[in-house]
């Protein structure tokens, strides 16, 4: 893969094979995010599970406590006596066919797709185009839930899906460049104790294997396991 001169001159700026305690990690991804955009913070984890197998396939969602920095665009696939109460707590879409037709059609302009349990018999017909864009509504995300109003809310929050893949390897916005870095550590922290929790009673051996941050543009910078492991405690 061919990197710009920015990228380069960046990735120069570090300690190759260097790993940073998550503080340093952090102040350095900040540092070296040099973009004329407000650039996102993405974490990469790699863990030590099997997800092929299912008692270690990690799915869940968290909420982090300063968001993600953006705007959540969100869709609630209900019927039609919840339409109103969907858009008010602050959906951006409400409905049902109408929107199983657009989706049929291409229209993915979404960030998260929620579902009351009674409609999953017709949200199921859009499951091929949902699932593998990460979108498809799940109970163990709680993107299928009777509670609209708190559900809508934490996801606009910044309330995270999430589900490794077929590596086992996480990979998650934790924030903005131009949060402060106590923001960022609040964010990181959080979504690290949470995948703590989650461990697989199956999975043996290391499970934090490896963490890599990164600005939108720059380099990943790898954030030391001992730094991590005490993040969690």
């Amino acid at each position: 893969m061919k990197h710009s001169k920015r990228y380069r001159e960046n990735a120069a700026k570090l300690d190759g094979g260097t790993e940073y305690e998550l503080d340093q990690a952090i102040s350095r991804v900040k540092e070296l995010a040099s973009a004329k955009f407000d650039e996102t913070v993405e974490i990469s984890i790699n863990l030590g599970i099997d997800p092929r197998r299912a008692d270690q396939m990690i799915r869940s969602s968290v909420t982090l406590p300063h968001g993600v920095g953006r705007v959540v665009r969100v869709l609630v696939l209900c019927r039609e006596d919840r339409v109103k109460e969907a858009l008010e707590t602050g959906a951006d879409h409400a409905g049902l066919d109408e929107f199983i037709e657009k989706i049929k059609g291409g229209w993915l302009e979404v960030d998260a797709v929620l579902a009351t349990p009674d409609v999953m018999p017709q949200v199921g017909k859009v499951g091929r185009i949902l699932g593998p864009r990460g979108l498809m509504p799940n109970p163990k995300t709680g993107t299928v839930t009777a509670d609209i109003k708190k559900t809508v809310e934490e996801v606009k929050a910044g309330r995270l899906a999430f589900r490794v893949d077929k590596y086992g390897i996480l990979h998650l916005p934790v924030g903005k460049a131009s949060f402060d870095q106590a923001k960022l550590m609040d964010n990181v922290k959080s979504l690290l104790v949470t995948i703590q929790r989650l461990r697989p009673a199956a999975a043996k051996g290391q499970y934090f294997k490896r963490i890599t941050i990164s600005s939108t543009m720059g380099p990943g910078v790898r954030i030391s396991r001992a730094s991590a492991m005490s993040a969690v405690r």
